[in-house]
């Protein structure tokens, strides 16, 4: 039985960890706390918390969208109802758009999908090396493990620092420029309007989201995630670290404006900047495989921005495997 390593825990590293577990001995790890990647669930205690990357699912392919109904029936996902408010002038608003969101937390995906895996999380991975037709993978810790075959999903910025010297192909020198995005997760008094959700027609401000309104806890507070645009971010992100409370500021104060919610003093707030959030344009392949050195790389960057996109280049990197 080959030993698998796949990095990343979001919808690619997931979905490629449950095709390849069927025949293969897996092992997952990922930087952050717990799994999701884009799809992080930000939980302030048992049931309260925020979905603080992707906001949601709106399956497009034919494929994606047997998943999805799958996962509603089995009560992993469901649908979002509620009164969303469309204020973008730029784009036609489509009234038969799905939005489809886990039971518990947007990561609900990866966490079905992972059941069976054994995942590491909190482990950083700093440095590969290929000797002997093993892979020597060595983590921020100072830990050092081998494998028959890698997987990566990461952003291909940090792709291109730990793999470039082993991947010939165009896509990894493509200057590829992937888009930030900075959340900002609020908890405030309640208010009257019973809206789940605004995409607005704004420069700094893009989305904001009742996290109430996904019918996961109750509260006698109510808690918005607010998302930027792309456009804002891409200019803030490298000094949102130490601009923290000023961004926020800026964020909570363009929700109060573009909302007409009364303004009100929020209770507690977190700022997340995602450095590398999505890549709008697609690649001309949709994942790479390289059987010589037991080397693959699927991720949503190949395919476009959508959650979907990393499910699509994870399936692509399976068939890819399995000839």
């Amino acid at each position: 039985m080959s030993t698998y390593c796949v990095i990343g825990s979001g919808i690619s590293g997931a979905t490629i960890s449950n095709l390849l577990n069927k025949k293969h001995s897996v092992d997952l790890y990922d930087k952050a706390r717990g799994p999701g990647g884009r799809s992080s669930f930000k939980r302030l205690d048992k049931k309260i918390g925020f979905d603080h990357g992707v906001q949601y699912i709106s399956p497009k392919s034919t494929e994606f969208k047997k998943f999805t109904t799958k996962l509603i029936a089995k009560k992993i996902l469901k649908n979002w109802k509620g009164q969303h408010i469309f204020q973008n002038k730029k784009i036609k608003e489509n009234k038969n758009h799905q939005k489809i969101i886990g039971r518990q937390g947007n990561n609900d995906i990866s966490k079905y999908l992972l059941k069976k895996i054994n995942c590491s999380f909190q482990k950083e991975l700093k440095k590969i090396d290929y000797n002997k037709n093993k892979w020597k993978l060595t983590f921020a810790d100072g830990d050092n493990k081998f494998y028959d075959n890698l997987i990566l999903t990461c952003p291909h910025p940090q792709l291109l620092k730990l793999a470039k010297k082993y991947i010939n192909h165009s896509f990894i020198k493509k200057k590829l420029k992937m888009d930030a995005n900075i959340t900002v997760m609020i908890k405030m008094k309640k208010t009257k309007k019973n809206i789940s959700s605004f995409l607005f027609d704004d420069q700094i401000l893009g989305w904001a989201a009742r996290e109430n309104s996904k019918l996961r806890f109750k509260s006698i507070y109510e808690f918005w995630t607010l998302q930027s645009t792309a456009i804002w971010a891409n200019k803030k992100i490298l000094k949102n670290k130490e601009n923290k409370d000023l961004n926020s500021k800026i964020l909570i104060n363009k929700f109060f404006d573009l909302t007409g919610i009364k303004k009100t003093n929020i209770l507690f707030s977190l700022n997340h900047g995602w450095m590398y959030s999505s890549n709008s344009k697609a690649l001309k392949i949709k994942s790479y495989w390289n059987s010589k050195i037991n080397l693959g790389v699927c991720a949503d960057w190949f395919v476009g921005p959508r959650l979907e996109a990393g499910w699509i280049s994870a399936n692509d990197l399976f068939k890819k495997i399995s000839r």
